[in-house]
């Protein structure tokens, strides 16, 4: 499954990393650069995703608060340039400031062909979220040894989301990667290195949401008040029921990496990703579509204090 989850999305994602930045005199003219770049793109109505020149945590640190505000840096992950290597051992290591920008979605839809024929197929998609959809300051332990094991424990590790299909239907989602365990062959990050696993998708609302009927699961109404709650087995009550009794439910997700770039010095690791989520589920009341969310991720190894 590995092998096709990436083939799948990393070969289109790679297209879609940023290129590599231009040298300058000093990193700070280059931040400077950075800065002024990316607020030309956002007065001048940019549609894109995200720019397409690279920014490192070095050009990053430099940049001011007045820089960054407004112009879409913020939900940006950090390029990493090098083609080292880093040895994890035993314990002892920690994988902080992991960050997620999806570049592409893809939700799976009933599609017919030519011949008439209707399967299943993974369409392209409009986002319709402004940039807050970057997981970012992900951190968890590694353990290292034959092989590296990454449990993800903490930070920005959802994000609320919609997609819009090209017929308009719009597809609202979780984002995440909480409780991640990913692991991978071999005991060093390295350009090439894959690693990867499950995590749990939350329900896209809490329980005190209400729906337009003022129903919810925790608050609101038991019944909408214009339907009486009867339990008849008609055709129909089915459908009834879903909307009415709401569950908060947790369902199962798959991200696979694939590292391309490590600076040692730096302890920074970056790559691709592709992860394969379910929809919302309206708590209950409609089955989750599946979504494909394919960007690139950044890291650092440190040890764990």
């Amino acid at each position: 499954m590995k092998v096709a989850f990436l083939s799948l999305g990393l070969t289109a994602v790679s297209a879609l990393a940023p290129s590599k930045q231009t040298t300058v005199s000093t990193e700070s003219a280059m931040a400077k650069s950075v800065g002024a770049s990316v607020a030309a793109v956002v007065m001048a109505g940019a549609t894109a995703v995200a720019p397409a020149f690279a920014i490192t945590s070095d050009i990053r640190n430099q940049l001011s608060y007045e820089q960054v505000k407004g112009t879409g840096l913020a939900n940006r992950c950090n390029e990493v340039v090098g083609k080292d290597s880093i040895t994890v051992p035993n314990s002892g290591y920690k994988l902080v400031d992991l960050c997620l920008e999806p570049k592409v979605w893809q939700v799976e839809e009933e599609v017919a062909n030519k011949k008439g024929d209707v399967e299943k197929q993974f369409v392209n998609t409009k986002l319709m979220t402004r940039q807050t959809y970057t997981l970012d300051g992900i951190s968890g332990k590694l353990e290292g040894g034959g092989s590296i094991t990454f449990k993800e424990e903490d930070g920005i590790d959802y994000a609320p989301a919609t997609v819009q299909l090209p017929g308009g239907e719009r597809v609202p989602f979780l984002f995440t990667v909480k409780e991640l365990v990913a692991k991978g062959n071999g005991g060093a990050f390295k350009p090439g290195y894959e690693f990867g696993g499950s995590f749990k998708v939350p329900s896209y609302r809490t329980g005190l949401f209400l729906d337009p009927k003022g129903r919810g699961m925790t608050t609101g109404y038991d019944q909408a008040q214009a339907l009486p709650g009867t339990q008849t087995g008609v055709e129909g009550q089915a459908e009834l029921d879903k909307e009415t009794n709401k569950v908060f439910d947790v369902l199962d997700g798959t991200v696979e990496f694939a590292v391309s770039a490590v600076n040692k010095e730096e302890g920074e690791i970056g790559g691709v990703f592709v992860s394969s989520q379910p929809s919302d589920t309206d708590m209950g009341a409609k089955e989750p579509k599946k979504i494909l969310s394919k960007g690139i991720f950044y890291g650092r190894v440190v040890k764990d204090d």
